[in-house]
């Protein structure tokens, strides 16, 4: 077992202050919670434990002694171990040779047979259940999580750290996750929980703390607290209001698509003869486990992924196969399940990827020549409208944390007024102060009279905030129902394949 204290941890990157005089401590074979905003110095913290950033200042005692941390294998000489929001895994390998990287003795010694084994044992013991010999590049997101997980077992992490586990799990996947952390606590490893969703925290952890613009607020038990204080610590608010969906009578339809084959990267069929309308004022809500083509329907549906058959159309327009830039002249928006490839632009500015879909135009452009002045003060109102922290539109959008770079992705979206708002996972590893922003303005634009395409792995997201709700399934639409019609249970079955009687 092993215990870990942060002493007085400061950490600048120049003039921001990412951690401001932090002191927490991990209790063997416990779940530590730790919570706060998007850019409240959650992910730092843990990335100064894990030996990816030095801190300014502080100390770090690892079972009573101070040690310097200076690596990712230092952490794991002293038994820590991080699995982060974005794996980094080789999907050409499989899931024992993953594992087998950075082993110690390694392949000279050791065969991958034995490898294939110590992953089998490994997985099945903490009720994560692998296929060793799977190629990483067939595996789902939440398989794939799994083999970061039992990688850093293997290394003999005794203080695992989690930096928002389930924002890309299905319901069924983040249960298993719940149950495997259980197995792990009973056996004295140490989790640290990063997480915004609150319910999860409530469910899970033993002790939670809560950092708010790189300070820490509390930390206190989990049974003396509950999810409405704990998001009022995080905040530094009352009460937060939930965004609320009034009735409205659908407009025109919007956006068509008939009869829509898609293949995915492997080429098989992804998007097997989906049809569905979009009206104005309404927003159509897509449920179901990822990985049913809903993200090659979304690609489809903006020109970065071309079509094998069918017909995409607005108005009068036909854009099946259209070029990216063909859907934006015609004021289609996009906010991409997976922000970092198809998203944002790393290296550049927040101020250049808030504008990245209309840099080329008026008032950002005039004569082939970039208008900074226009750009600078568009950007700003943006930062200040989405609370995007840092906010300093100069810096390059890579430096942010998860939840920020959604709000650059989600305040590009919705600047151009679209008339059409194509949008996956909007709230993914979002604070609960901003989720419930984003929802709120993604009503408002339905309400101007915007036609929205919803896809969500929350379903309460989905029952919240659409209109219609359509379930796909294995490349097709199961059925579509009227929010009212939704039933939890009627939407599980269909999202399992199971048409109900």
């Amino acid at each position: 077992m092993t215990s870990v204290e942060l002493i007085e941890i400061t950490k600048r990157f120049g003039s921001i202050l990412a951690n401001d005089g932090v002191s927490i401590d991990i209790r063997p074979g416990e779940v530590h919670a730790l919570l706060g905003e998007n850019g409240a110095g959650k992910t730092t913290l843990m990335n100064i434990l894990y030996g990816l950033y030095r801190p300014t200042s502080g100390q770090i005692v690892v079972d009573g002694a101070a040690v310097s941390i200076d690596s990712p294998r230092q952490a794991l000489l002293h038994g820590i171990g991080m699995v982060h929001q974005h794996f980094m895994l080789v999907p050409t390998l499989t899931v024992a040779e993953n594992y087998a990287i950075g082993q110690s003795p390694l392949w000279n010694t050791v065969s991958i047979g034995d490898f294939e084994q110590l992953v089998a044992e490994a997985s099945a013991r903490i009720g994560l259940p692998l296929d060793p010999k799977a190629l990483i590049s067939d595996l789902s997101v939440g398989q794939q999580q799994r083999v970061e997980i039992v990688r850093a077992l293997g290394r003999g992490a005794k203080v695992l750290i989690l930096d928002e586990p389930t924002a890309v799990l299905t319901p069924q996947e983040a249960s298993e996750l719940m149950q495997a952390i259980r197995s792990l606590t009973a056996q004295g490893t140490s989790v640290v929980f990063i997480s915004h969703k609150l319910e999860e925290v409530m469910a899970i952890s033993d002790r939670v703390s809560v950092l708010r613009s790189g300070r820490l607020i509390r930390t206190l038990p989990r049974n003396d607290t509950n999810a409405k204080d704990l998001a009022s610590l995080m905040v530094g608010r009352g009460e937060l209001r939930s965004a609320k969906r009034e009735r409205l009578k659908a407009g025109a339809v919007a956006f068509r698509v008939r009869d829509l084959t898609v293949r995915d990267d492997r080429e098989r069929d992804a998007v097997r003869g989906v049809s569905l309308e979009l009206f104005r004022n309404e927003i159509l809500g897509i449920a179901g486990v990822d990985g049913n083509g809903q993200a090659e329907l979304c690609q489809a549906l903006v020109g970065l992924r071309p079509a094998v058959s069918g017909s995409i159309g607005i108005g009068d327009r036909e854009l099946v196969n259209g070029q990216p830039a063909d859907f934006i002249r015609s004021n289609v928006s996009f906010v991409s399940d997976d922000r970092q490839v198809w998203g944002l632009f790393p290296d550049l500015s927040v101020a250049e990827n808030l504008i990245a879909d209309r840099h080329a135009v008026p008032p950002f452009a005039r004569n082939g020549f970039l208008q900074k002045s226009e750009i600078r003060v568009a950007s700003d109102g943006l930062v200040r409208e989405f609370d995007v922290r840092p906010p300093d539109a100069s810096l390059p959008v890579g430096n942010l944390s998860g939840g920020n770079k959604q709000k650059v992705v989600i305040g590009r979206a919705f600047a151009s007024r679209p008339d059409v708002l194509i949008i996956s996972q909007p709230t993914r590893g979002v604070d609960v102060g901003a989720t419930e922003y984003i929802r709120q303005r993604m009503l408002d634009e339905r309400k101007r009279g915007a036609a929205i395409l919803m896809i969500s792995a929350d379903l309460d997201e989905v029952l919240a905030l659409s209109d219609r709700i359509a379930v796909m399934y294995e490349g097709r639409i199961m059925a579509t129902l009227a929010a009212e019609e939704a039933e939890v249970e009627r939407l599980g079955l269909l999202m399992a394949g199971i048409k109900p009687h």
